[in-house]
């Protein structure tokens, strides 16, 4: 086995934790392989291998130096970590940052928090579950009451994961709130459409950046990771209509 130098351990370090940073914000799978590839050829590497899952990531420089594995605990979504990423890429290209340079950037793109406050993601969905009111054609009536419960649905959502870091309960007990909320809104006479109201307010937790991904991962190819992405989509489904349903069988 050939002995890894320090150069090539810089490397392999930089184009891991370009992956990791990629995979853990919601970026597809061909996507992180061939940026991964772009870095590593730009860094004088023509012969890397690397295989990618929504679990880890698994790099190797030539086939014959050690294989490195870099773990995926927690995937979410930030467009923004995926565009700095790809920025490093480009600038690793043109040969304006050396390996230890880019390994120094992204460490610090690793560590800094770049997505919105979590008071303005709950703002964003609870404006956004009022206008899908509307764009439902439920009625202005309905757009406070689908204001609140996708606002309050997120929230639970949010709060139940920090405390339970299990992923499909929070998404449950986020779509049981927002159906028993706008069942007690339009049983207190202050919302008219039901189904629509809460048809609404779950838009926020759909997981429609997963479903694209996993069809845009199957379409080039990556059939493990696109049908593992998949599942995950639709045990995600699964989860926030038992949540809603829960609701009717319990109240109605």
């Amino acid at each position: 086995m050939n002995d890894i130098t320090y150069c090539e351990q810089t490397i392999v370090k930089a184009c891991l934790l370009a992956g990791r940073i990629m995979m853990q914000c919601g970026a597809e799978t061909y996507r992180v392989e061939d940026t991964m590839k772009r870095m590593a050829d730009a860094f004088g590497i023509l012969e890397s291998q690397s295989f990618v899952t929504p679990t880890g990531i698994i790099f190797s420089l030539d086939g014959l130096s050690p294989t490195h594995l870099a773990r995926i605990n927690e995937r979410g979504t930030d467009l923004e970590k995926i565009a700095e990423v790809n920025r490093i890429s480009r600038m690793i290209s043109s040969k304006q940052l050396n390996a230890e340079e880019a390994l120094l950037k992204l460490q610090e793109l690793d560590k800094a928090r770049l997505a919105f406050p979590i008071w303005l993601q709950i703002a964003a969905a609870a404006f956004a579950s009022g206008s899908f009111s509307i764009m439902f054609d439920a009625g202005w009536s309905d757009f406070l009451p689908a204001f609140f419960a996708g606002g309050t649905g997120l929230f639970i959502l949010v709060l139940t994961h920090y405390f339970t870091k299990v992923k499909l309960f929070a998404e449950f007990s986020a779509a049981f709130v927002v159906g028993l909320s706008t069942l007690l809104i339009v049983r207190s006479g202050w919302g008219h459409e039901l189904d629509l109201i809460i048809l609404a307010s779950v838009m926020p937790l759909v997981p429609g950046l997963l479903i694209t991904n996993a069809i845009r991962d199957l379409m080039a190819g990556h059939f493990v990771s696109g049908l593992s992405k998949g599942a995950e989509a639709f045990l995600t489904a699964f989860a926030i209509g038992a949540g809603v349903a829960v609701v009717f069988l319990l109240w109605l």
